[in-house]
C-alpha cells in the first residue's frame, strides 16, 4: 500500500490531505503514517515465519512516544543507545525485558539505570566497558546479562559514516578477540553471557554483507556454546536499507532468508533484529513552505522554511530525498533545475541540489520524502530555530504527537 499518494491532485498522508495539517499547525512539520510504520515492523517480523525472532526497534531512528507506543502495542522490543532512549522506551510501555542496550559509550549511571529496569541484555563493545559493567552490577548485587558486539570486518558497501563493521570502525570487538573476552566474562560472577551481536552498517542495499557477518557470528556462537557458554541470543543488528531514489534493497523475505540461512539453525537460540530505517524511513514526509524564488547568473534557488537544522541528512551525508509539491503539477508541466535551500546561515544548508522541479511559487507547500529515519531525531536548534512539530496520521484522522517548540523552549534551563 502507498501510504503517501495524490488524491484529487493533492498529496495525502493515508486519508489526510497534508495541506490541512500545514494549514493548522504550520511548517516545517514531520508527518508520519501510522499504517506505514506498523507495516514496516510487522512485515519484518512475519518474514521470519517460524524462526524464533525478537524484533527490537532501533529507537534512534525516530523516537517520539507515539511511534514507540506502537512498538509496545505490537509486543515488540527496543534497541537503545542511551539512558534517554531507555527512558523513552519504558515510558512508551515497551517492557524492559525486551530492551537491548547498544552503543560504545555507556556510562556507569546509564548501566545502573538499565540494570535496575531489568533489560534483556547489554551489547558490550570493549573490555573496558565489560569491566565497568561488572563493577556496577556487583555493587547492585545482580548479574548483568551481556552480549558481545563482534566486529566481523565486513564491508557493508554503504556511506562511510554509517559503516560500522569494518576493522577501522570504533564499533565492536574484533572477532578474533571475542573468545578470550567471553572466557573472562564467564569467570566474572556479576556477568551472565547470554548472546553475541553484530551490526555492520546502515542503509545496506544487498544481502551479501548480512550473510557474511551473520555466518561469522554463528560460527563464534557455536564455538562458545560448545565450551559451555549459555548463548541464547544471536543479535544480527539492523541496517536494512530503503529506497530513497533508485536503490533496490532486499525485501523483508530476502533479508530474513539471508539471515536465517547464515545463522545455520543453531539450536536453542533466538534471533534478535534491530530495524530502524527500514521501518521509519519511508513512513514520514517533512512539509515545508516556499518562501522565495531566487535566481543568480549561475543558479536558481527555491528557499523554503525547512533547513539543515530540521533535516540534516542532505548536508551531512549528501543524502538524496525526493521533493514533490503538495499540489500535483499539471500534466506536462515543464521541469527546471533548482537547488532547494533553507534559511540557515550556512552554505551547506540545502535539501536538494540542482534538482529538476516543476514550477513553484512563494507560499507553495513541498513534501520531502523519506524523512522518517534520522529526520526529526537528528534535528537541532541551530540558528536558535525551534524544532518542528511531529504529526501522526492514521486513516482519515491526524494528531500532533510532539508540539512545535516555541522561543521559550530555546532558553529553558539557561540563566543570565
Amino acid at each position: 500500500m502507498d501510504f503517501f499518494s495524490y488524491r484529487g491532485g493533492e498529496l495525502h498522508a493515508e486519508g489526510v490531505p497534508v495541506s490541512e495539517i500545514a494549514g493548522r499547525i504550520g511548517t516545517p512539520a514531520f508527518v508520519y503514517s501510522g499504517g506505514a510504520f506498523e507495516s514496516g515492523l510487522t512485515g519484518l517480523r512475519d518474514a521470519f515465519g517460524r524462526t524464533p525472532v525478537s524484533v527490537c526497534y532501533s529507537v534512534k531512528a525516530a523516537s517520539n512516544l507515539a511511534l514507540l507506543k506502537k512498538v509496545a502495542d505490537l509486543g515488540m522490543g527496543a534497541d537503545i543507545v542511551s539512558g534517554g532512549e531507555l527512558f523513552r522506551a519504558l515510558k512508551s510501555g515497551i517492557p524492559a525485558s525486551k530492551i537491548v542496550f547498544s552503543g560504545v559509550g555507556k556510562t556507569a549511571a546509564e548501566m545502573a539505570e538499565a540494570l535496575d529496569a531489568g533489560i534483556m541484555m547489554f551489547n558490550l563493545e570493549s573490555e573496558g566497558e565489560m569491566d565497568l559493567l561488572a563493577d556496577v552490577a556487583l555493587d547492585r548485587g545482580v548479574a548483568a546479562p551481556v552480549s558481545f558486539r563482534v566486529n566481523p570486518d565486513v564491508d557493508p558497501r554503504t556511506h562511510p559514516y554509517v559503516a560500522t563493521g569494518l576493522k577501522e570502525s570504533k564499533f565492536g570487538i574484533p572477532w578474533g578477540e571475542a573468545p578470550a573476552l567471553a572466557r573472562k566474562a564467564l569467570s566474572l560472577p556479576s556477568l551472565k553471557l547470554v548472546g553475541l551481536d553484530c551490526h555492520v552498517g546502515s542503509q545496506l542495499t544487498a544481502a551479501g554483507p548480512f550473510s557474511e557477518a551473520v555466518r561469522i557470528l554463528a560460527g563464534l556462537a557455536a564455538e562458545l556454546k560448545a565450551s559451555g557458554a549459555g548463548i541464547r541470543y544471536l543479535d544480527v543488528g539492523g541496517g536494512l536499507g530503503i529506497t530513497y531514489r533508485d536503490e533496490s534493497p532486499p525485501s523483508p523475505a530476502e533479508y530474513a532468508k539471508a539471515v536465517t540461512e547464515a545463522a545455520g539453525g543453531i539450536e536453542g537460540v533466538t534471533l534478535v533484529i534491530e530495524p530502524g530505517r527500514s521501518v521509519a524511513g519511508n513512513a514520514c514526509v517533512m512539509l515545508a513552505r516556499v518562501l522565495y524564488l531566487k535566481r543568480t547568473p549561475s543558479k536558481s534557488f527555491v528557499v523554503v522554511d525547512g533547513g539543515m537544522n530540521d533535516l540534516v541528512r542532505p548536508s551531512l551525508y549528501g543524502a538524496y530525498h525526493e521533493i514533490r509539491p503538495v499540489r500535483a503539477p499539471s500534466q506536462g508541466a515543464p521541469l527546471a533545475e533548482a537547488t532547494v535551500v533553507g534559511p540557515i546561515c550556512e552554505s551547506g544548508d540545502f535539501l536538494a541540489k540542482d534538482r529538476p522541479l516543476p514550477p513553484l511559487a512563494p507560499g507553495d507547500l513541498v513534501a520531502v520524502f523519506g524523512a522518517g529515519a534520522y529526520g526529526f531525531s537528528m534535528s537541532s536548534n541551530y540558528n536558535s530555530r525551534p524544532r518542528a512539530a511531529e504529526v501522526l496520521a492514521e486513516g482519515s484522522s491526524w494528531r500532533v504527537v510532539r508540539a512545535r517548540e516555541g522561543y521559550g523552549d530555546l532558553v529553558r534551563g539557561e540563566s543570565l
